[in-house]
């Protein structure tokens, strides 16, 4: 499968953006789909996690309450809204999806990755 971010850009602190990941394959929708960031001098880190079927998702401490992961599996497309943006959200967001059906948390879990789209937040 393979995946591609969009939606990243330059916002205040405060400001929302929505980021896309489309997918293509047939079987993208049996997958949970994940977003990681990456900042500079830091490790990659999952942000949010979907099932397959939506119905489960998983959010980091740092982003609850102000994320939220969808997906449209007839679209092959996967959603992060970002809401209430602070400076520390500022990173590489990368799409992933487990297409080794590992149910994992960490990037070795996830085999599919898109390319990244970048998201700068200033104060």
């Amino acid at each position: 499968v393979q995946l591609q971010a969009s939606g990243g850009g330059l916002v205040q602190a405060g400001a929302s953006l929505r980021l896309s990941c489309a997918a293509s394959g047939r079987t993208f929708n049996t997958y949970t789909t994940g977003w990681f960031r990456q900042a500079p001098g830091k490790e990659r880190e999952l942000v949010a996690r979907i099932s397959w079927s939506g119905y489960n998702t998983y959010y980091a401490d740092s982003v609850k309450g102000r994320f939220t992961i969808s997906r449209d599996n007839a679209r092959n497309t996967v959603y992060l809204q970002m809401n209430s943006l602070k400076p520390e959200d500022t990173a590489v967001y990368y799409c992933a999806a487990d297409n080794f059906y590992s149910g994992g948390y960490l990037p070795r879990d996830f085999g599919s990755w898109g390319q990244g789209t970048l998201v700068t937040v200033s104060s």
